[in-house]
């Protein structure tokens, strides 16, 4: 008869809250960089990004990320490595969903293309922030009740069979139906348009917020779901705090990039929602089973990239017509 066994993935379960202060400062600070020098050179003046620019920067941000998975290979080794490229390489696909989202929210309020890089940009910085506080906190959670590991995995199966299934109901960005935009708008008053891109502006001589600062509240709570979609995800993957946040936010960081170059081709991913299902329902599986199985993590990222590399190809050989209600 089978016994559970000790979980050796609790060994590094705190090992990313363990490191120097200055890893974390050190890793922050070059996203601050980054982040500046695409706002404020590269963004100074705001217009329409075209495909070129945005699949300069999509191989900007996984140049970075492959070049600091290297750094975490040599300082941290092999197993912390392996876990950074899957747990990066999951929401990375996770991120196509958002970017559908975007294209849906955008063309329901009508905004200009030369504001959605700024709407895109604030918006992806509350969702590090977000996802910062989440997988921190999940962390903590783990270190102190090892069974929540099992709720993960149990709801990782759930959605993965829910993402499978065909769905009709289409995604619903009505303001109207927006509780934090519902709340804002009882105490502050809201202008109509935003000729000029800003978020906030003066109507009758009183402070007041655009149309462009509601669509902004829209993408902050719509990723808000998608954060605590994915925070199994990378916690079934790495309990290292270190490594589970930074994977998560270099993926962040390319979405911007990644909807403006996916925008009007998503139909060359027909398949890639079946094959995360597929992954998700692995990694679910993966965690249940794993006081009396272990899977390495070696081989998890061989799944995982396997089963992306099959619904990539097959979304080339089968292409079909984008389904807005999928």
């Amino acid at each position: 008869m089978l016994r559970p066994r000790m979980s050796t993935s609790l060994a590094i379960v705190a090992a990313g809250t363990a490191l120097p202060w200055w890893a974390w400062a050190g890793f922050f600070a070059f996203i601050a960089v980054m982040l500046a020098v695409d706002l404020g050179v590269f963004q100074h003046t705001a217009h329409e990004v075209k495909m070129r620019e945005a699949l300069v920067w999509c191989a900007v941000w996984f140049c970075l990320a492959l070049g600091f998975n290297g750094l975490v290979y040599h300082w941290r080794g092999t197993e912390l490595g392996n876990q950074f490229l899957a747990a990066y390489l999951v929401e990375l696909c996770l991120s196509v969903d958002n970017v559908f989202i975007f294209i849906v929210i955008f063309t329901y309020f009508k905004v200009a293309a030369r504001w959605q890089h700024r709407v895109l940009f604030w918006g992806i910085l509350g969702a590090v922030l977000m996802r910062a506080t989440f997988i921190l906190a999940g962390v903590s959670v783990i270190q102190r009740f090892h069974w929540v590991l099992y709720l993960f995995g149990a709801f990782l199966v759930y959605t993965g069979v829910k993402m499978a299934l065909p769905r009709k109901e289409a995604v619903n960005v009505d303001p109207d139906h927006n509780l934090a935009v519902r709340i804002f708008r009882r105490f502050f008053p809201v202008a109509p348009g935003d000729p000029d891109g800003h978020f906030f502006t003066r109507q009758n001589g009183r402070p007041a917020a655009t149309s462009l600062f509601i669509v902004l509240l829209v993408v902050e709570t719509t990723d808000l779901v998608f954060a605590l979609d994915s925070l199994p995800a990378v916690l079934a993957i790495s309990k290292d705090g270190f490594v589970a946040l930074t994977s998560n936010i270099f993926a962040i960081l390319g979405l911007r990039s990644l909807y403006f170059a996916l925008n009007g081709v998503m139909q060359l991913f027909r398949y890639l929602k079946l094959g995360l299902a597929v992954i998700l329902v692995f990694i679910g599986v993966k965690m249940l089973i794993e006081p009396w199985v272990d899977i390495s993590t070696a081989i998890s990222l061989g799944v995982i990239g396997g089963v992306l590399a099959l619904a990539v190809l097959a979304s080339m050989l089968r292409p079909g017509k984008a389904d807005v209600d999928a």
